[in-house]
């Protein structure tokens, strides 16, 4: 994937590690370094994966170190979205001693992060490629970082569902009950809706799925049906409406659950429970 693909704004960049830096900086700055380093040292140092994955998270990375030293050079090796092997380099930061020491956690903390989530999206990726299925995050994101994760399950070869209560009409569950069934709440939701807003319900029986499609929904999503039960829903719908399945899906199910037929499986695991990417920071002292 090219980051032409799955680029971040700029603005949203700066503002995510200029609130990451206030939070490890705090109110006197980085002390150790203060204490240790010289202010006039310069260093440099390579960012290496030590572990396999796909990396996410760049432009991250490298903003931490230019806005502790705005001359700091970082090079990337690698763009997001591509995978490593342990000992793969992915970039090379030179600049102040001080202010790499005092960016590196920032920098690692946002690049580990994001880079565990395209990993854990590039493996549910792989494991449904021999369908059409495609692999789909939810709202399940780190508050404050919606944005950044739904950017690395792009780099993972993910796509993104909606990314907030104002981008697209979602019925769930509890929406069906208080509004008195499935048809009502699509009625009610086409009505305030507009024409380029799209309606997706979800249901839990193939008796709600045959309401929806009564009632044109555009999307239904099918919650924790299993693939025998799915492969019916794909049968029912005909190609009536885009079929989203979710609930539980794990790594040892989604292929099956893929195989019933669906167009899209979302997955809130992928965002809320993937594990850091490891890597490591090695510096050189220059002078």
């Amino acid at each position: 994937m090219t980051e032409a693909l799955a680029a971040l704004p700029p603005l949203l960049v700066e503002e995510a590690v200029e609130r990451a830096l206030k939070e490890d900086l705090g109110r006197a700055g980085d002390i150790t370094s203060a204490a240790i380093i010289p202010p006039d040292a310069r260093a440099e140092a390579a960012i290496a994966a030590r572990t396999p994955g796909v990396i996410a998270g760049l432009a991250l990375a490298g903003t931490a170190f230019r806005r502790l030293d705005p001359s700091a050079t970082f090079d990337r090796t690698l763009t997001d979205g591509s995978r490593v092997t342990p000992g793969t380099a992915v970039a090379r930061v030179s600049g102040n001693a001080r202010a790499l020491l005092s960016a590196e956690r920032v920098a690692l903390n946002f690049l580990g992060h994001l880079s565990g989530i395209a990993t854990l999206t590039r493996r549910y990726v792989d494991a449904v490629a021999h369908t059409h299925a495609r692999i789909t995050c939810t709202r399940k994101t780190t508050p404050g970082l919606r944005a950044l994760e739904k950017y690395a399950v792009r780099c993972g070869g993910g796509s993104n569902h909606r990314f907030g209560l104002d981008d697209a009409i979602l019925i769930k569950d509890n929406h069906v009950a208080v509004s008195g069934g499935v048809a009502e709440a699509i009625r009610r939701a086409r009505a305030y809706a507009g024409h380029l807003v799209k309606i997706e319900v979800e249901v839990d029986t193939l008796a709600q799925l045959r309401e929806a499609l009564a009632a044109g929904a555009e999307v239904v999503l099918l919650d924790n049906m299993p693939p025998a039960t799915l492969a019916e829903a794909v049968a029912i719908a005909a190609g009536k409406a885009v079929l989203e399945a979710s609930g539980g899906i794990t790594l040892e199910t989604v292929a099956a659950v893929a195989e019933s037929g669906v167009d899209y499986i979302s997955s809130g695991a992928i965002t809320h429970s993937a594990p850091t990417l490891d890597l490591g920071l090695d510096i050189a002292v220059r002078g």
